[in-house]
C-alpha cells in the first residue's frame, strides 16, 4: 500500500478513536480521562514518555516486525505513527523536546522530535541509560555479547564495560556519571565509578529504579522498596488491600518530588472483573493510598506511567490509557482495608518467567526461605484462575516449574504465590503467539 494512503488512514481512524474517546470517557475517580491508541497491527505497547504536557510518545514490541513508534502533540488524545523499524522494542526516552532513545532488539536515536528514528551502529541491547546527549549506557543480556556498554559520543562508538558469562544484566540505571544500578532478575549490582567495577547489593532485582539524590532512592520488583543510604539497606512497603480480591504490585513507578510518588501494576476486583488501580504515596512511598479511576473501558491493568509535572500525567497497559491534568485529583485517594508499612515477607520470592513473552512454554522460578504450603497459580487478566501450578507442601530452597500455555490465546496473564493460603506476590506474564 502506498505510504501517504497509509497514513491518510490512520489519521482518519485516530481521529474516529478520539470522537468514541469524547463521547464514552468520563472523569471518574480521581479526575482520570480515558484515552484509545490507533491500530497498530496487533502490536502491543511496550512504553510511553512524554516530553511537556502536549508532546508524547509511545513504542511497542513484537515477534513480528515491523514495530512502529508512535506520537501526539495533544496530551495523548490522538496518536499517529510516524515511523518503523525492523526490530522489538521495549524502552523510549528524551533528554530534550528532540534528542530521543528507544531500546529493544537494538538501540535507536531520533534527533527531530521523534518524526525519524536511526539505528545507532556496533551496539545492541535491552535497555539504555541517558545521563546527556553524549553518554549513554546500554545494557545487554546475551550469553556472549552482552555486559555493560557506554559512549561518550551520542551512540556513535562503544565500549563494552562489564561482561559476566550467563550473568549479563537487562536492566541498567545511571543516576549520575558515577553512580548506577544494573540487574538481570535475579541480582542487584551497584557501581560508584561510572561501571568500571560493579558491587553485589542486598536489594534484589527490580523493574523500576529511581533515585533522587545519592542516598534515597526506590524500586519495584512487585513488591516497593526504598533506600535512604545510597542501597545499603532498602525497606519494603506494602499497598493498600481493596476488599479481599486485590492484585497488589509496582512494575513502574513515577516519583514526582521527595514526597509524591505515584505507581502502577495493582489490581482489585470489581464485581466479576479486575480492575487497574493508581497506587498514590504523599509521604515518600511508606504509606500507600489508592485510585480506581472509572474510565469507559474497564482497563484490568497499568503497565507504565509518567508524569511531566505533579498536575499532568498518563497511565498506560498495552492497548490504551488514561490522563489526567489535575494531579489525580487527589481528595479521591482511598487508603483501603489492612494499610500499612509492614515489610513483604522476605521468606519467599517469586522471579519474573523466562523467557517473556513466550511461546509456549515458559518457567516460573521462586525461592521458600523456609517451609509452607505453596500454591502457583495463573489467572487471565480478568482474575480468572487458568490453572494451580503447584499446590504442596515444599521445604526450604529453590524451585523453577514448566508452565505449557499452548491451549491459550495470545495475551497478558498474572501468576501468584501463596504461601500457607496468603498472597507473597503476582507477577504478569505475556503469551505472544
Amino acid at each position: 500500500m502506498d505510504k501517504n494512503k497509509l497514513t491518510t488512514i490512520i489519521f482518519y481512524f485516530s481521529i474516529l478513536l478520539f470522537i468514541i474517546a469524547f463521547n464514552f470517557s468520563d472523569n471518574g475517580s480521581g479526575g482520570w480521562t480515558q484515552q484509545f491508541l490507533p491500530n497498530i497491527n496487533g502490536r502491543l505497547i511496550s512504553d510511553i514518555c512524554f516530553t511537556d504536557s502536549l508532546n508524547g510518545y509511545a513504542t511497542g514490541f513484537s515477534n513480528f516486525d515491523p514495530n512502529y513508534f508512535l506520537k501526539t502533540t495533544d496530551s495523548g488524545n490522538n496518536w499517529m505513527i510516524v515511523d518503523s523499524v525492523i526490530s522489538w522494542l521495549s524502552q523510549i526516552q528524551f533528554i530534550n523536546d528532540s534528542i530521543g532513545f528507544a531500546a529493544g532488539a537494538r538501540i535507536f536515536k531520533t534527533t527531530n522530535r521523534g518524526i525519524n528514528w536511526i539505528q545507532l551502529p556496533g551496539i545492541v541491547g535491552n535497555e539504555i541509560s541517558i545521563l546527556n546527549k553524549d553518554t549513554l549506557y546500554v545494557a545487554f543480556d546475551d550469553v556472549f555479547d552482552g555486559g555493560v556498554f557506554r559512549s561518550t559520543d551520542g551512540g556513535n562508538t562503544w565500549v563494552r564495560l562489564f561482561f559476566q558469562f550467563m550473568q549479563n544484566p537487562k536492566k541498567i540505571y545511571m543516576f549520575n556519571s558515577r553512580i548506577g544500578f544494573m540487574t538481570n532478575d535475579t541480582y542487584l549490582k551497584k557501581t560508584t565509578n561510572g561501571g568500571l567495577n560493579w558491587d553485589d547489593n542486598s536489594g534484589g532485582a527490580y523493574t523500576d529504579i529511581y533515585f533522587a539524590d545519592s542516598l534515597t532512592g526506590w524500586k519495584s520488583y512487585g513488591n516497593f522498596k526504598k533506600t535512604i543510604d545510597g542501597g545499603a539497606t532498602w525497606q519494603s512497603y506494602t499497598f493498600p488491600t481493596v476488599g479481599n480480591s486485590t492484585i497488589s504490585g509496582s512494575v513502574r513507578f513515577e516519583v514526582l518530588n521527595y514526597d509524591t510518588i505515584w505507581s502502577v501494576g495493582s489490581s482489585a476486583l470489581y464485581g466479576a472483573t479486575y480492575r487497574g488501580l493508581m497506587n498514590i504515596s504523599t509521604d515518600g512511598g511508606i504509606t500507600w493510598g489508592y485510585q480506581q479511576p472509572d474510565t469507559s473501558i474497564r482497563i484490568d491493568y497499568y503497565d507504565f506511567t509518567n508524569f511531566v509535572n505533579i498536575k499532568n500525567g498518563w497511565a498506560y497497559y498495552v492497548f490504551g490509557g488514561i490522563h489526567t491534568t489535575s494531579g489525580g485529583n487527589d481528595t479521591t485517594i482511598f487508603v483501603g482495608l489492612n494499610n500499612s508499612n509492614e515489610s513483604i515477607p522476605d521468606d519467599f520470592e517469586l522471579y519474573q518467567n523466562y523467557p517473556n513473552p513466550f511461546n509456549p512454554v515458559t518457567t516460573v522460578k521462586y525461592e521458600l526461605k523456609k517451609s509452607g504450603i505453596v500454591n502457583l497459580k495463573v489467572f487471565n487478566i480478568s482474575g480468572k484462575e487458568i490453572e494451580n501450578l503447584i499446590n504442596k507442601k515444599q521445604k526450604e530452597g529453590i524451585y523453577e516449574i514448566k508452565f505449557d500455555a499452548g491451549s491459550l490465546s495470545s495475551g497478558v496473564y498474572l501468576y501468584s504465590l501463596f504461601i500457607n493460603g496468603q498472597l507473597v506476590n503476582s507477577k504478569k506474564m505475556i503469551i505472544l503467539k
